[in-house]
């Protein structure tokens, strides 16, 4: 069955698409915790990064150079942001197709609290 983000992708649902290319597909997270919130997806479904294979390095690869220029473009790369992968319960993933989250545009705070 399809993930939420795989809809998405192939524009079943909407969403706030910001970039799309052949691997990966950015879009606006629905419930921001930052003035900018996008996540950044791989098209193909991989559900965890504990699923990334060897030949995924190029992929994953993209993914942060994608977050660099979208940063950029929204304007947080100077003062700064923040990229996060959850990975299953305990990292706090809630959908399970790997995505980088780009969070900023604030002053973000610690990044874990005690």
């Amino acid at each position: 069955m399809p993930t939420l983000f795989e809809k998405i992708i192939a524009r079943q649902i909407p969403g706030d698409i910001v970039y799309q290319d052949d691997r990966v597909t950015a879009f606006r997270d629905i419930h921001p915790r930052a003035p900018v919130h996008i996540l950044i997806v791989p098209n193909k479904p991989i559900p965890t990064a504990n699923d990334i294979e060897d030949s995924d390095e190029a992929l994953v690869g993209h993914m942060f150079t994608v977050a660099r220029d979208l940063a950029k473009r929204e304007g947080i790369a100077e003062n700064g942001y923040r990229l996060i992968i959850n990975c299953n319960t305990h990292g706090g993933q809630e959908v399970y197709h790997l995505h980088v989250h780009l969070v900023g545009g604030a002053p973000l705070g610690p990044m874990l609290s005690r």
